[in-house]
């Protein structure tokens, strides 16, 4: 059985004999009748190909929405693991301690600054307008809280 490159080369073929008057007309209707047949069973076979891909395709798009929703119910675990024994260790005031496998310690964050009123020009950034917070913690940690921004500063826990 002839590839469809070949196929496609003997329609090309075919064009050529139907173009030209000179042509018998027998030698197009064999040519056509063969071409005809091996083209379908070529055009089933790619068909049964892009069907079973596509079949394949929709399976792994559902599979990768099933992970999806896997991973994020896994991580709102481990955020809720995470808190309920930050809470337990500041309750029990115990913020840093080591065990044979870990160690846990409840550490400051870097400090982050809340806008609370309009920010002098000198700490925007030049674009559409936009906050530089960075400047701001530094002025804030020198010159103290101001009454456009006022440090904040949050815990969160560590395990290694």
């Amino acid at each position: 059985m002839a590839s469809l490159y070949e196929l496609t080369g003997q329609m090309y073929y075919l064009m050529q004999l139907l173009e030209d008057p000179d042509s018998e007309e027998q030698v197009i209707l064999d040519t056509m009748e063969g071409i005809d047949f091996e083209i379908e069973e070529k055009a089933d076979g790619y068909a049964k190909i892009i069907r079973m891909l596509t079949g394949e395709a929709e399976t792994i798009a559902a599979e990768v929405d099933r992970l999806t929703a896997r991973k994020k119910a896994l991580l709102n675990n481990v955020d809720r693991l995470k808190s309920a024994l930050e809470q337990s260790m500041i309750f029990l005031d115990k913020r840093k301690f080591k065990t044979a496998l870990f160690s846990f310690n409840i550490q400051k964050n870097p400090a982050t600054v809340n806008i609370v009123g309009e920010v002098p020009e000198e700490f925007l950034i030049q674009q559409e307008p936009k906050v530089d917070k960075r400047a701001i913690i530094d002025y804030v940690k020198e010159h103290g809280n101001t009454e456009y921004a006022e440090l904040t500063q949050s815990e969160s826990l560590r395990i290694r």
